[in-house]
């Protein structure tokens, strides 16, 4: 059965630049002609089903989402919630807009890359699992072995035309002995994630109310999860707009390109840039790092950033 769900968009947001993002592993793909189509399948933040849901965005800027997987007003609702903190169309853009006007640079950044918001990970959970798959492989190939994954124990969905395969819940996860290309303490930190899941520690709502110090050490307690995927799972999955991660080397480097700095920019100098985005520091943070990315723009290595 599925569920069709009007959803309104406060401010300017692009779909189409929804579907491109490209973080982490591929979560929505544009379809050729006009009409862009984003197609999403996740596990629900209960952890209790999988979720498929088909995205258009109509002429006057808001979305319609065909909800399946999940029955119920009060899942369907659920699954709604999600997907607009997966788009970031959570919260009103006002704050968003103005921080643009506050700082050229970012107003220029945002204007190059219209509508453009963070797209997050479908859940804490999932970043975390990414984080676990994705250690010491080249993205191209974590994303394989998670869509093999997916496609072995997790659940198929039929979107406008394309099966996608929701990841496999944290009960599924854990019943796996063994899996092709994950090996044994690979797939021991990913049952931690599962174990971690289930005991409600990756709540996305308890994550991004808490403290972001207090966040940064729970997380760091999970086994295989360290310091930059910690960031990770908090700024790029839980809904927060204005956390900022300071252990990020892409990030600098890009910084110092649109700021015109002499050199690198140290702790303070990162956080005098990013005053004026407030309350949306972590999206303008995204920002920057597409838009690098998307320039081809150099940046210093981990290694070469720690003896800097």
């Amino acid at each position: 059965m599925t569920e069709l769900v009007r959803m309104p968009v406060d401010g300017p947001f692009s779909l189409a630049a929804a579907a491109g993002f490209g973080f982490g592993p591929n979560m929505g793909r544009p379809v050729p002609a006009d009409d862009v189509t984003m197609r999403l399948a996740f596990v629900t933040d209960d952890f209790g089903h999988q979720a498929g849901v088909v995205v258009r965005q109509d002429p006057d800027g808001g979305l319609t989402a065909e909800i399946s997987g999940v029955s119920g007003s009060a899942a369907v609702a659920a699954a709604e919630r999600q997907v607009r903190r997966i788009l970031s169309v959570d919260r009103p853009a006002r704050g968003w807009i103005d921080a643009g006007r506050r700082d050229p640079v970012l107003g220029r950044l945002q204007a190059e890359h219209p509508g453009q918001r963070p797209v997050l990970f479908h859940s804490p959970y999932e970043a975390a699992a990414w984080a676990m798959l994705s250690q010491r492989r080249q993205r191209a190939q974590a994303a394989a072995l998670r869509r093999r994954l997916s496609q072995a124990t997790g659940r198929p969905f039929e979107l406008a035309g394309e099966t996608e395969y929701a990841f496999p819940k944290p009960d599924q996860l854990l019943g796996l002995d063994t899996f092709p290309g994950i090996e044994p303490q690979r797939l021991e930190r990913l049952h931690g994630v599962a174990r971690r899941a289930l005991d409600g520690e990756l709540d996305p709502g308890v994550l991004a109310s808490m403290d972001p110090a207090q966040a940064h050490a729970a997380l760091r307690t999970i086994p295989g999860l360290g310091p930059f995927y910690a960031d990770l799972v908090r700024l790029r999955s839980t809904g927060v707009t204005d956390a900022l991660s300071l252990d990020e080397p892409r990030f600098r480097s890009y910084l110092q390109h649109y700021y015109g700095l002499p050199g690198e920019a140290d702790d303070e100098t990162v956080q005098r840039i990013a005053e004026p985005w407030r309350p949306f520091r972590t999206w303008a943070a995204v920002l920057i790092r597409l838009a690098g990315e998307r320039d081809g723009l150099p940046f210093a290595t981990p290694a070469q950033w720690r003896r800097g």
